[in-house]
């Protein structure tokens, strides 16, 4: 019991207080855009209820574990994921034409959200080995970069681009903080500018059409539709929204996918401007949170562990919330811990878990990493 007892007091309240939060609103209106009068209770609402009580036991259980020990099964359960993810591209289910997800029979799973858990540990791990034999140079890190390339184009061709471009760009994001040149950066930003035609040749059309309604092309009642009709939802949601269940956008059906990757919508066309503030909040008040924690940590290998779980949750929140309204391509990034989904709703919940048990394990961790 006195074990116990010391694992809740050492427990970051905000942190966890604030993810079930956002995790209970997403419920909300999840409830809210899958209602109807023959069936108010959907079945994506009890799966949503019982994955979020679930995911709270992995945060729990990702918290209690020693973050340094999970760093160490990340480096070889790594391995495994990159196994999966071809296994996906060979014998994965098939669902609006993306091959993303291994069927478990009672759920399915997207390996691709595995990868962006353990990808940081794999990271820091192999880092953390060599630091004893040689000064970090660009060979140190070409095994790495080896290792995000392959990862980036298995997800690519699942086709997956939101999580490919995610999982790229917080691992670069990671290594430079690891010591990576900016000398690199700038060859690889140079190399990008030029291949770009070519990488957009290379796009499914759907991503294509996407990268092109994003520049203004499209007919407003077919490529540009989601769009157009999400944009409709939250400036009609007006200052003070149109109250739970009554969004016209939602209730009638024009908003796509309005219990994933427009979930964000949905709240705001129902709680309007005051409501889409409330959850900004949050996730910025629990971002901003953990990353001023993080850096209050003295050991390298710590902070740099941390970051690499926090940077693709901060990610994914602004890019979704940059596509529901326009700033930024559709690319089916699910919003953290409110969009309807169990494989991603699980990471996020173990990714922060994993945080909470870094932040309360701060003065115990100086010396040994």
């Amino acid at each position: 019991m006195s074990g116990l007892t010391r694992f809740i007091q050492s427990l970051d309240i905000f942190s966890f207080l604030a993810t079930i939060t956002l995790a209970c609103i997403g419920i909300l209106f999840i409830y809210s855009a899958t209602y109807t009068y023959t069936c108010p209770y959907s079945v994506y609402f009890i799966k949503q209820i019982i994955g979020v009580g679930l995911g709270i036991i992995i945060y729990l259980i990702f918290c209690f574990i020693d973050f340094r020990t999970l760093c160490r099964w990340g480096y070889f359960i790594y391995f495994f994921i990159i196994l999966l993810l071809i296994f996906t591209l060979i014998k994965g289910t098939i669902g609006m034409g993306a091959q993303r997800w291994i069927d478990m029979k009672l759920f399915k799973f997207q390996p691709s959200e595995l990868a962006k858990l353990f990808l940081p540990p794999f990271i820091v791990y192999y880092l953390q080995g060599e630091r004893n034999t040689h000064k970090r140079t660009f060979k140190t890190f070409v095994p790495l970069l080896v290792t995000i390339l392959i990862s980036f184009l298995l997800i690519l061709k699942q086709p997956d681009l939101g999580t490919a471009l995610i999982i790229l760009i917080s691992s670069l994001i990671l290594l430079w903080c690891a010591g990576l040149s900016n000398k690199f950066f700038v060859i690889l930003a140079c190399i990008s500018l030029i291949s770009a035609p070519i990488f957009y040749k290379c796009l499914k059309p759907y991503q294509q059409k996407r990268i092109e309604v994003f520049f203004g092309a499209g007919d407003q009642h077919r490529e540009r539709y989601h769009v157009e009709q999400s944009k409709i939802a939250i400036g009609s949601g007006g200052i003070f929204g149109k109250g739970f269940l009554q969004g016209t956008q939602n209730r009638l059906a024009f908003l796509p996918e309005r219990r994933t990757d427009f979930i964000f919508s949905v709240l705001c066309e129902e709680w309007g401007f005051l409501g889409a503030t409330i959850i900004l909040l949050l996730y910025v008040s629990l971002i901003l949170y953990l990353f001023f924690a993080i850096i209050q940590i003295q050991s390298f290998f710590t902070q740099l562990l941390a970051l690499g779980l926090l940077i693709p949750i901060a990610l994914s929140i602004i890019i979704n919330l940059g596509m529901v309204i326009g700033l930024l391509p559709v690319v089916g990034i699910p919003l953290p811990l409110m969009t309807c989904g169990i494989s991603h709703l699980w990471i996020n919940f173990a990714a922060l878990g994993w945080i909470n048990g870094i932040i309360s394990r701060r003065s115990t961790s100086q010396s040994s990493w």
